[in-house]
């Protein structure tokens, strides 16, 4: 039987047997999985700054996990070795939540705060991420995801309950330049406006030149967050030649700053990256 996901704005029509956009989710026997659940391709123990937060317990360290599938197509993903990929074309071992919370536990001696679900995009697999974080709430530790924010919010609610932070990408402020990359600019911003009510909420934009490099941009950009709250810091970072963009230049440091200069008209954090 014919079935529609109903986890993000794609809204994919599924045949029996057939996966989403996302290559995470799929039709089976008429009722839509997620198929990378426990699917682990990435595990590493990382300082908490890399996700980046540098205003959420700075100074620890987090398990970060991640599996395959992502609802967008950015060209110049930096994960599209398992963003990108299926589970036909990427290794994987399984890890059941039991076990994610338990690995996080044991680097609790080192310093690990919990769990951050990352690499790529964990909403795809929100089921995971929602059974898992309820365990490693349940061992007195913290979960960070790190999202691209493209959901419907009935899945955001489900998870908020046990995220206590989030980095989420705000790619650009033109409706076009989502549109190119497969996604929804005001399905974006609810989440976004949704998430900091409960959760620590910060923001990253990645310079991509001469797509959302433009001054007028980044004013509407920064205005927006601070509709919501002018305390959400924003990471301005900067674009380096990846995936399908290879022949793209990096983004010039002086535009970097430039913009972050901009935001901080509006803001009270914004913060620097990859410069």
């Amino acid at each position: 039987m014919e079935n529609i996901c109903q986890v993000c704005m794609h809204h994919c029509r599924l045949k029996p047997g057939q996966q989403g956009i996302c290559r995470a989710r799929k039709n089976e026997a008429g009722t839509i999985l997620c198929g990378n659940y426990g699917r682990v391709t990435s595990l590493n123990l990382d300082p908490i700054e890399k996700k980046p937060l540098k205003m959420f317990h700075p100074g620890s360290l987090i398990l970060s996990v991640g599996s395959y599938g992502c609802n967008l197509r950015c060209p110049f993903c930096q994960n599209h070795e398992i963003s990108m990929a299926d589970e036909s074309s990427v290794e994987f071992v399984q890890m059941l939540p039991k076990e994610l919370a338990e690995r996080a536990s044991k680097y609790r001696l080192v310093g690990n705060l919990g769990v951050a679900f990352t690499f790529n995009e964990p909403l795809v697999g929100w089921e995971y991420v929602r059974d898992a974080a309820r365990l490693v709430h349940d061992q007195g530790m913290k979960n960070i995801m790190v999202t691209n924010g493209s959901a419907e919010l009935w899945v955001l609610e489900a998870l908020l309950p046990y995220i206590d932070a989030m980095n989420i990408d705000l790619k650009g402020f033109r409706p076009e330049y989502y549109q190119k990359l497969g996604g929804d600019l005001e399905i974006v911003k609810a989440f976004i406006a949704r998430a900091s009510r409960d959760c620590h909420v910060e923001l990253t934009t990645l310079i991509v030149p001469d797509e959302n490099d433009d001054v007028f941009q980044m004013e509407e950009e920064a205005a927006w967050i601070a509709s919501i709250n002018r305390e959400i810091p924003l990471h301005v970072t900067r674009f380096f030649p990846r995936y399908q963009m290879t022949d793209q230049k990096a983004t010039e440091v002086s535009q970097v700053y430039a913009l972050a200069q901009t935001a901080e008209k509006y803001l009270n954090y914004v913060f620097v990256g990859n410069c």
